[in-house]
């Protein structure tokens, strides 16, 4: 599939270069194609390509979000996503490593009321970026597991197809409103690695009678 990634950093960059080696087209999509990010991410992967936001959007099946959150509302405000699927990867972070719009609604559900023509899909966050470059755990028999929530069945089951390719059992969590907790569990995990110093080689996993 054509795969367009607004935002390019550790965990766009992962996802993207995963998925890029099973065999999808990427488009990094920013409307500085001379940035630092972009840069680097074609230094690491010169199979990407490059596109302004909206053409990137334009050209793609999917697009994934994947940029710092308090940028979301301004780079979404006027982009045409046409009902086309958009992968939130984003989570908003406050002081202290705390909730960013204080636990009163999820991080996805404010990006789709920036991009209200899109299908929104909570996906590829619970985990940091280093499980997204490798999510191997070979001395297991069950898969890690990716939670994901949206209010599209259609959508999901797209994004379900990413998520196995990427080494994933999916889970489909309900509708968007479950991203908030969601939400909490990045925090979790966050907190556990970044904070605690617990290293980031870890993943849930579904265990099901």
């Amino acid at each position: 599939m054509k795969l367009a990634f607004i935002g390019i950093g550790n965990v766009g960059f992962a996802i993207a270069d995963n998925l890029q080696k099973k065999g999808h087209e990427i488009i990094v999509a920013n409307n500085d194609p001379t940035s630092e990010t972009v840069k680097k991410a074609l230094a690491q992967n010169p199979n990407f390509s490059v596109n302004t936001i909206q053409e990137a959007v334009n050209q793609a099946e999917l697009i994934f979000l994947a940029t710092p959150f308090n940028a979301n509302e301004e780079i979404l405000k006027d982009l045409k996503f046409g009902g086309k699927i958009l992968i939130d990867c984003t989570n908003p972070v406050g002081a202290g490593i705390s909730h960013g719009l204080k636990s009163e609604v999820s991080g996805s559900e404010k990006v789709q009321e920036y991009a209200p023509d899109a299908k929104v899909v909570k996906a590829f966050t619970i985990y940091g970026f280093e499980n997204f470059i490798d999510s191997s755990y070979p001395s297991y028999n069950v898969k890690p597991l990716m939670m994901i929530a949206g209010n599209d069945a259609e959508a999901k089951s797209i994004v379900t197809i990413m998520s196995t390719d990427m080494g994933f059992e999916t889970l489909d969590t309900g509708n968007l409103d479950q991203a908030l907790h969601l939400e909490h569990m990045t925090l979790l995990w966050v907190k556990m690695v970044r904070r605690d110093g617990h290293h980031p080689n870890f993943v849930w996993a579904k265990l099901e009678r």
